[in-house]
């Protein structure tokens, strides 16, 4: 079947939140469910937005940077310390809850106004802990991961206690851990487990999704995915211990072949999870004519009968240019209403 729905996977490079809220509904009009506040200001670097909150913790150490400047940094930001105690670290206030909390009094005005439909729900986008310590050096992360993870679902608590679940959907951006499994495939059961115990860390009246990414830092990845064969396993590996409200996968713009696109056959996800692909592509002007018609073609052959799909970005649109933004969400609506005739 043809995509049905659009997802906003977080950032979009517009000044402000109600600019955000106001353009995502007018140039996208059907097809939505959850509307995101934008990521503007410091979010829009992703877990850059901690590095600040990092060097401020007491107990953390600076680490310089070393080797050549690149999309991703030059290594480690900060270590923990032989012999400190991550358990005893007193984390300051990581920023999520305040910034969502005030973003989320301009939706429920816009929605108030008219302005955003009833129904659709006030999306926050988390870093998972294992992203943000892709920021700390490799001797002593895994104590950080585990002390930052109880900071950051803290956090998230905070906020789902200010706001009513039913007008709220929580994201996990799960990048890290998706490059993890495609370099080291016995990783699988280890990061499939973490995710699956942050989507369960959300009230089941806020429905929890999930973010499959290979970065987009100079909308570079992190390494070049072969297939969607480990995002497909990661998929399956957590379905089988939860069900995430929403997967979105990431497809590169360039890639219309059947050795990327057959795995979706092996997906095994529950049919209440929504199933969003990455077709809409960043740069359109250097896609060849007729890609994306190809891609949904193959999405349509190979995912399993009957699953209803949508369509996203690779990642969000933070790393976007400006200018370019309202045609790419222009491209969510076109790309729809193409494969919905009877709209």
């Amino acid at each position: 079947m043809p995509p049905v729905a659009v997802h906003f996977n977080g950032g979009v490079n517009l000044p402000d939140t109600e600019t955000v809220l106001r353009t995502l509904v007018d140039r996208v009009p059907h097809g939505v469910r959850r509307l995101p506040d934008g990521e503007p200001g410091e979010r829009a670097g992703w877990i850059g937005y901690q590095v600040p909150r990092l060097l401020a913790t007491p107990g953390l150490e600076r680490v310089e940077a070393q080797g050549d400047e690149g999309p991703y940094g030059r290594g480690p930001t900060v270590r923990l310390p032989t012999g400190t105690d991550a358990d005893a670290i007193e984390w300051p206030d990581l920023g999520y809850a305040t910034e969502y909390a005030r973003s989320y009094t301009i939706f429920r005005r816009l929605r108030d106004e008219g302005v955003v439909p009833p129904g659709v729900r006030f999306q926050v986008e988390y870093p998972t802990p294992v992203a943000v310590g892709a920021l700390v050096d490799p001797d002593g992360r895994d104590r950080f991961v585990r002390s930052y993870g109880r900071a950051l679902t803290a956090d998230l608590d905070r906020l789902l206690g200010e706001i009513p679940h039913d007008d709220v959907a929580v994201q996990w951006d799960a990048a890290i851990e998706t490059v993890i499994v495609d370099r080291q495939p016995d990783t699988l059961t280890a990061m499939a487990g973490q995710l699956a115990a942050l989507i369960d860390h959300v009230p089941d009246a806020a429905p929890a999704g999930l973010h499959l990414c290979y970065g987009d830092a100079g909308h570079v990845h992190m390494i070049e995915p072969e297939s969607l064969a480990p995002q497909v396993a990661l998929a399956n590996a957590i379905a089988e211990r939860t069900a995430p409200a929403w997967v979105s996968f990431t497809v590169p713009q360039y890639r219309d072949d059947e050795k990327f696109f057959a795995p979706l056959a092996e997906l095994r996800t529950a049919p209440t999870t929504e199933l969003y692909l990455a077709l809409v592509p960043y740069h359109p002007d250097r896609q060849a004519d007729g890609t994306t018609d190809r891609q949904v073609a193959l999405v349509d052959r190979f995912l399993p009968a009957g699953r209803a799909w949508g369509i996203c970005t690779e990642c969000g649109m933070a790393r976007a240019e400006r200018a370019d933004v309202p045609r790419l969400l222009d491209l969510h609506r076109e790309i729809l209403d193409r494969h919905q005739p009877a709209r």
